[in-house]
């Protein structure tokens, strides 16, 4: 007798709910059975659920967008290729890799605890009556890509070794692994015993050990016990192991190479490429050169290494655009084109002169451009067009602020709630707020030439006559809110002028009013972060810094505020919630400071 196994749907539900209801220790002696006792409270010491990972076949994006939606899940980034899953489906059913357009989402969940978990999603579409239908049909019922993964909170190379012989002395077999530079990043992969996957809630076959940092010694341990009749690639997103002896060298070449990437990218923004190409038909390089005005020649060796970086793939018929090239599109929502522009522009020149700041302390881009970035732009138009923009591309960190308890408090209240944007920039993130809560208020403080840019931006919005609008710095924020936000503010400035501001902010709350500040907060254990890589460029081209959340604490108590709590936000954003302490800051005027703001 046979069954029919379920629908995307059903799985991508079962996958959400059991990453975030699964506790780590009551989970592991499913996968491991027979572990218990002080062996099962090490593991579980040592480990905590990361994610779980299913392949799903939706007929299209929109349908996809739906399921997720209906699970509570929300992408916090752009898909992005998966090469080793592409090429894995392609040897299994015999299929030209080139017909599989397979990609990664991995938009996140909370577990028990309130920990960060992720659902990893392979995708690949398969619309009604394609030829890939069996393919899915079986991939479904055969889960091949299903995994869990287990993250090692605080590994070493003994830690490390003592887990694969524990797993393996409970059954799992080695089955490869792989280091990603990328992420630097080390996993260690396994099938479970079969009676595992008989017993598991959500019928997993294979675990993912994830070690952060370069754990290739131990891995060569672990890849001696896998046996060679059972090699596999490694999960989607991770590089394979090279071939042969590890070669330091040619990783050390490709991160050389990211500058490379980078003006590709831009190049490609400026020659509008993403705007030229199609999704479901190609274009062949002489073609594409008519069009933008290109050497052919060079313009098929940009066109390869795009391919390498998955923002366009080649077909028999030509080149494509994909999902993740479509980001650079002009007209895309949410295009990130601006941000290509600006740091293959005036940013990247400035990152040139790196070494200035390292070695004095003073800032790169006022050393190359003679003043601070705030003030070149402003002098330069065109300039602080494209800075508006670009900061506006990450705007889909803002997307569940408006769900976000204290603003859904502030719009049930009896009486009109007013939120007050303290340098708002043109208003994006209030006017998120204000058109999800028709019952709030707003208030919009900024410089006067980017006011009017917010008057007219809200005003299309239909919420203008729900928001009013300050010209001013810091010193003016409007006292009587109920709720403050502080959106990518702080990062710009020094702690002396952060401590002014967020005085500023405590001298105009009242003693019921919330702050909500949005930044990149560094990580406390030194995993990697989008924050490190800002703290480098706000280093570089600001001034400013990005900070962890304890040194964020201090600075609020500096000024008689408190953090309450923190929540994660979409591109490795978060948000603080801070109010006004019980006992008192020190007490001190705050100066003016010019409202100024690095969105």
């Amino acid at each position: 007798m046979t069954t029919t196994p379920p629908d995307d749907a059903a799985r991508l539900r079962a996958a959400a709910d059991f990453v975030r209801e699964q506790d780590t220790t009551t989970l592991l002696p499913l996968l491991l059975p027979g572990l218990d006792g002080p062996e099962l409270r090490d593991l579980a010491h040592h480990c905590r659920l990361a994610h779980a990972a299913l392949l799903v076949f939706p007929p299209d994006q929109r349908t996809l967008r739906a399921e997720l939606a209906a699970c509570g899940l929300v992408a916090d980034g752009p898909a992005t290729p998966s090469v080793v899953v592409r090429d894995r489906l392609a040897r299994r059913h015999r299929r030209d890799a080139a017909e599989l357009d397979v990609t990664i989402l991995r938009p996140p969940v909370h577990g028990p605890d309130g920990e960060r978990r992720e659902v990893e999603l392979f995708v690949l579409p398969v619309p009604p009556d394609s030829p890939l239908a069996g393919l899915a049909a079986h991939e479904r019922e055969a889960q091949h890509e299903a995994h869990l993964a287990l993250e090692v909170r605080h590994p070493d190379p003994l830690v490390l070794h003592g887990l694969c012989t524990l797993l393996t002395r409970h059954g799992a077999r080695a089955d490869g692994g792989g280091y990603n530079p990328h992420e630097n990043g080390t996993v260690f992969y396994f099938t479970t015993p079969s009676a595992a996957a008989a017993g598991s809630p959500a019928g997993y076959r294979r675990v993912e050990i994830y070690a952060p940092g370069d754990h290739r010694s131990v891995l060569a341990t672990h890849h001696s016990t896998h046996h060679s009749g059972h090699l596999a690639g490694p999960p989607a997103g991770r590089l394979p192991e090279p071939r042969g002896a590890h070669r330091p060298a040619e990783t050390l070449l490709h991160l050389m190479t990211g500058a490379w990437t980078t003006q590709a990218l831009a190049v490609s923004a400026q020659l509008r490429l993403p705007d030229a190409l199609d999704t479901g038909t190609g274009t062949d390089p002489a073609t594409l050169a008519r069009r933008i005005g290109a050497h052919p020649e060079s313009l098929a060796t940009l066109l390869r290494y795009l391919a390498m970086l998955g923002v366009v793939t080649e077909q028999p018929d030509g080149f494509r655009l994909t999902e993740l090239g479509g980001l650079l599109r002009a007209d895309s929502p949410g295009s990130m084109r601006p941000l290509a522009l600006m740091y293959g522009g005036p940013f990247y020149r400035s990152f040139g002169h790196l070494d200035h700041t390292v070695r004095t302390g003073q800032t790169a881009f006022d050393h190359l451009f003679g003043e601070n970035h705030f003030d070149h732009f402003a002098r330069h138009p065109e300039l602080a067009d494209l800075f508006d923009r670009s900061m506006a591309a990450s705007s889909r960190m803002f997307d569940p602020l408006p769900g976000h308890p204290v603003v859904t408090a502030a719009a049930g209240a009896a009486t009109p709630a007013t939120v007050v944007d303290i340098a708002g920039g043109n208003g994006e993130l209030l006017g998120r707020i204000l058109a999800a809560h028709p019952s709030l208020r707003g208030v919009l403080l900024e410089r006067p030439h980017v006011v009017e840019a917010a008057r007219r931006a809200l005003g299309d919005r239909g919420l203008g006559d729900r928001c009013r609008y300050r010209t001013g710095d810091f010193a003016d924020v409007p006292p009587g809110g109920d709720v403050y936000l502080l959106s990518r503010v702080l990062h710009d400035w020094d702690d002396d002028r952060c401590r002014e501001i967020l005085r500023h902010c405590a001298r105009a709350m009242p003693a019921h009013a919330d702050l909500l500040i949005v930044e990149r907060v560094l990580p406390a254990d030194g995993s990697a972060s989008l924050a490190t890589a800002w703290d480098l460029h706000m280093v570089c081209n600001v001034g400013g810094r990005e900070r962890r959340a304890d040194h964020y604490a201090r600075l609020l108590a500096d000024a008689g505020l408190e953090l309450v709590d923190r929540a994660p936000l979409p591109l490795d954003a978060t948000v603080l919630h801070a109010r006004k302490a019980t006992v008192p800051g020190p007490a001190r005027t705050p100066s003016p400071a010019p409202l100024a703001v690095h969105r």
